[in-house]
């Protein structure tokens, strides 16, 4: 019977690896599922919700961006799918509080100061943007 592994990973960790029914994210072109004998093929991932159905439930991942990978594995019979991450969370640990005080303040820093350099105000930019989706991924 052929399987799917999944991994999510970050530069600091590997969030989840397991068996799964199928892994479900966008990519730039759109929405995308992987099966077990999924075709081999690398994509980008667009920040947003990673899912990753698995036989106790659907797993939940808050991802800000990255890549995917799908290939055969080692093992006959077992496609092996891989999400790298730059910054992934799984959705039931975001501390939403954390998040809506982070986008205050981003925010409250953005349109105080008339007098930004660009650099901060990229890093302001940023950091609103990965407050708002983990607001957003949070509520879903």
């Amino acid at each position: 019977m052929a399987t799917l592994k999944v991994e999510i990973v970050t530069p600091e960790a590997a969030l989840w690896t397991g068996d799964a029914a199928g892994l479900m994210a966008r990519s730039s072109e759109g929405e995308f599922t992987i099966l077990p004998q999924h075709t081999a093929t690398v994509g980008d991932i667009v920040p947003g919700l990673v899912r990753v159905a698995t036989s106790s439930g659907e797993l939940a991942f808050c991802v800000h961006g990255g890549y995917f990978q799908v290939g055969a594995d080692e093992e006959p019979g077992v496609t092996r799918a891989t999400v790298l991450a730059g910054i992934a969370e799984r959705v039931s640990e975001i501390d939403v509080a954390r998040a809506q005080l982070a986008k205050e303040t981003a925010e409250a820093q953005l349109t105080s100061t008339a007098d930004l350099d660009e650099a901060t105000r990229a890093q302001l930019l940023g950091s609103l943007a990965r407050a708002e989706l983990r607001l957003r991924v949070a509520a879903r």
